[in-house]
């Protein structure tokens, strides 16, 4: 018995009336997925910090903030003064500063010392002086600021209690008193500011100019000289003073 062969006219004429019926139906060709593109990387961007810096003083300028962060070297005096209650005078030797943690730190043990610590590089007429300390020691002590000195006995001197007291000198006398509020008694911090400026010496408490200032010398003012500040002891002690900073700079 002979096997069936299949008729390719048949089989070809089936195969062209199903491509034409598809093409009659529009039914569409399966699309072969496209590969979506991966994200690109985005760099970030970098963005610059402006640094604030203060404005840097020329290297020769007689004007700047000392910060104590070591020892200026600085021209120290110790000056004994006379006991109100006829005791012996004290030991200037017994005076000690340290420099620590940016601070000058006045250590009194004794009664009735003036520790007078005297920028001597330059000399200057018309100057303002700002400092800022910490009290931690006993109430009773006074800080002093004083420009125009000669390193004797000349010089504009306020000093200032931190028990709200306060007297000014020229030539070492007291030529006039008074009290502020504006002063921080006690243990803490304060700000003093003294302004030279011809015959007429200003100065502030914590930013307050208090009664009495300015004072108007109508003697003749005093001639250039150094500047500086003064830690001294009464009767109570001891005295624990630390100096964070010293600026002189222009009126």
């Amino acid at each position: 018995m002979k096997s069936q062969r299949p008729n390719l006219a048949v089989i070809a004429l089936v195969l062209f009336a199903s491509m034409a019926c598809k093409a009659l139906l529009g039914q569409p060709e399966t699309a072969v997925p496209e590969e979506a593109p991966s994200n690109p990387t985005t760099l970030p961007t970098a963005t610059q910090t402006a640094r604030a810096t203060e404005t840097a003083q020329p290297e020769d300028s007689p004007y700047f903030t000392e910060e104590f962060d070591s020892d200026p070297h600085w021209n120290l005096a110790v000056i004994p003064d006379t006991p109100t209650n006829g005791q012996p005078k004290s030991d200037p030797e017994s005076v000690l500063i340290n420099f620590s943690d940016s601070h000058a730190v006045f250590n009194i043990p004794e009664g009735w010392l003036s520790a007078f610590y005297i920028y001597t590089e330059e000399s200057y007429t018309d100057v303002r002086l700002d400092i800022e300390f910490d009290n931690r020691g006993v109430n009773s002590q006074q800080i002093s600021l004083v420009c125009r000195s000669d390193l004797d006995d000349k010089s504009y001197e306020v000093e200032v209690g931190n028990d709200g007291k306060w007297v000014f000198k020229v030539n070492r006398r007291i030529v006039a008193n008074g009290g502020s509020t504006a002063i921080k008694t006690g243990k803490g911090i304060n700000q003093y500011t003294m302004l030279c400026t011809g015959n007429e010496i200003s100065f502030l408490f914590n930013g307050v100019e208090p009664k009495g200032s300015p004072y108007l010398d109508t003697h003749g003012a005093l001639g250039a000289g150094n500047v500086g500040f003064v830690v001294t002891s009464k009767r109570a002690v001891p005295v624990n003073v630390e100096i964070d900073w010293f600026q002189i700079s222009e009126p």
